[in-house]
């Protein structure tokens, strides 16, 4: 069934990831179903990086998050590894283009210049929550005159450029799956489009990249449909025809909350490293929300494609379910052959550089090959067999041992790069801060991480088994101890915020 594109022209779809983390699989989930609406209607699927977070955005998390899209089996025509016509496809080469484009609004009095202290915006919101007000920019320099913020400027007062948005009326987005969608102009925002630092937000950034990248669709997480009339009036604005919008369910925990790395593992290498086959991990993104017309639950990506129907997508919050996946993968593992199985298996495990760093462990330890087997076996786990009487200490109470590995947790999550050397100064830190004998706080993480007291270095095998297998099997051991109520966490998050930041001590 075709669908209307804008003015007939190409279907061209993207992607556009912030490398500030790990591959998420609601990444994948929306760059699959960018990916089959292009190639559906003959068109070209793009991947951009939006890397405009500068204090967050890595080298490292972009590499991750490029590969484990290709591992998962999506592939785009242009981006930032391969190029294309519209390169670059890094926001952050591109500012001075937002910057152009921020002065044209400016020139056209479509926005302001907002010179407000971040004190100032905190005690403007400060007053409007005691107020019982949503938080907002009420406006303080969007009549402040040309000349006046010319000033202000030349006298070196930094500053923010804000859009110009309608106080009355409503607007009205269109949305292939929704139908027109009301959103009154009184809840969206002045939106900040150039930070103090002349980078664009994502708002400001992805419309200027959607226009001259030639985007006709843009598909994505209905979070940002609330954002769909700042952008709406950019597009006017400027005077540029606006793509088609589209947007998707949001992936749900099996509670219907939003899914998070909490509740779930979230990340797509996980998934590779726990030994999920891409085309199962495909197939089930693909099932959320979305029904073949033969109701088949196991497909190719090829097959999705060739049937592909925006309007099948279900509004319904799709389920992202662990064991229903695993069942999945199960269905496609039982459809090989014992040789394809043995090559998936062989190719799973066969990574030179992590089977070299086992082997430089297990080396002072083993007398036979055979050996091997005992003492490398737990590098190749999902998660290890574990209970709360393994983790009993002599010397710290399970309420210790539980607030140290949930602590940890918080700490190795937002590490800049996953290194052993980050993940020792993390270590070594939080057992200075809490006043806890390194040896003493070591012990829960042998079990946590390898099963047994008895292992190779713990810290270097979290490093080898690498980040997400790393805090997937951390937030294991704390469900095993009975997890944390939300009055202790709370508590024990503000304890982990005001511990020192240990990585920057490491580095000076």
């Amino acid at each position: 069934m075709t669908q209307p594109t804008p003015s007939n022209r190409p279907v061209r779809t993207r992607i556009a990831p912030s490398p500030t983390g790990f591959p998420h699989v609601g990444t994948a989930y929306i760059a699959l179903f960018n990916l089959a609406f292009a190639k559906a209607h003959g068109g070209e699927f793009i991947l951009r990086i939006e890397d405009t977070d500068q204090t967050r955005s890595t080298e490292q998390s972009e590499k991750m998050i490029l590969d484990a899209l290709r591992w998962v089996g999506l592939d785009w025509a242009e981006g930032p590894d391969i190029g294309g016509p519209h390169a670059p496809y890094r926001q952050s080469e591109r500012s001075d283009l937002y910057k152009k484009y921020a002065e044209e609004l400016l020139d056209k009095d479509h926005a302001f210049r907002c010179f407000c202290t971040p004190e100032e915006l905190d005690a403007m919101r400060a007053e409007q929550m005691a107020n019982g007000e949503t938080p907002r920019y009420d406006g303080r320099y969007a009549d402040l005159s040309r000349e006046e913020s010319d000033k202000m400027v030349a006298e070196g007062k930094p500053y923010v450029i804000r859009m110009r948005v309608p106080t009355e009326g409503t607007c009205i987005v269109n949305d292939m799956l929704r139908g027109e969608v009301e959103i009154p102009w009184s809840q969206v925002d002045m939106q900040v489009l150039l930070k103090t630092d002349g980078m664009p937000t994502y708002h400001l950034a992805n419309v200027v990249d959607d226009h001259l990248m030639d985007i006709s669709h843009v598909i994505r997480g209905e979070e940002w449909l609330n954002s769909a009339p700042k952008h709406q009036l950019l597009y006017e604005y400027f005077g540029w025809e606006m793509p088609t919008l589209c947007h998707m369910p949001l992936l749900r925990n099996p509670d219907k909350s939003k899914l998070s790395k909490r509740k779930n593992p979230t990340s797509i290498t996980y998934y590779r490293d726990a030994g999920m086959l891409p085309e199962a991990l495909l197939n089930y993104l693909g099932r959320m929300g979305y029904s073949m017309p033969n109701e088949e639950e196991k497909f190719t990506l090829e097959e999705m494609i060739a049937s592909f129907d925006i309007k099948r997508v279900s509004l319904g919050g799709p389920i992202f379910d662990v064991e229903k996946l695993s069942w999945l993968n199960g269905e496609w593992l039982r459809a090989l052959t014992p040789e394809e199985l043995k090559n998936k298996i062989l190719a799973w495990a066969n990574d030179s550089d992590k089977l070299t760093a086992i082997a430089a462990a297990i080396q002072p330890r083993i007398n036979l090959l055979s050996d091997a087997v005992n003492w490398a076996g737990f590098y190749y786990q999902n998660l290890p067999n574990i209970t709360a009487e393994d983790f009993e200490h002599k010397t710290l109470t399970p309420e210790q041992v539980i607030e140290i590995l949930q602590i940890t947790l918080w700490k190795l999550e937002v590490l800049p790069e996953w290194s052993e050397a980050n993940i020792y100064a993390t270590l070594k830190g939080l057992s200075a801060a809490l006043n806890i004998k390194l040896r003493d706080m070591m012990a829960p993480f042998f079990i946590a991480i390898a099963g047994s007291t008895s292992s190779t270095p713990v810290m270097n095998s979290m490093y080898v088994i690498g980040a997400d297998m790393t805090l997937n099997r951390l937030r294991h051991a704390v469900e095993v101890l009975g997890g944390l109520g939300k009055k202790k966490l709370k508590k024990l998050e503000k304890t982990s915020a005001d511990l020192p930041d240990f990585l920057a001590d490491s580095a000076e």
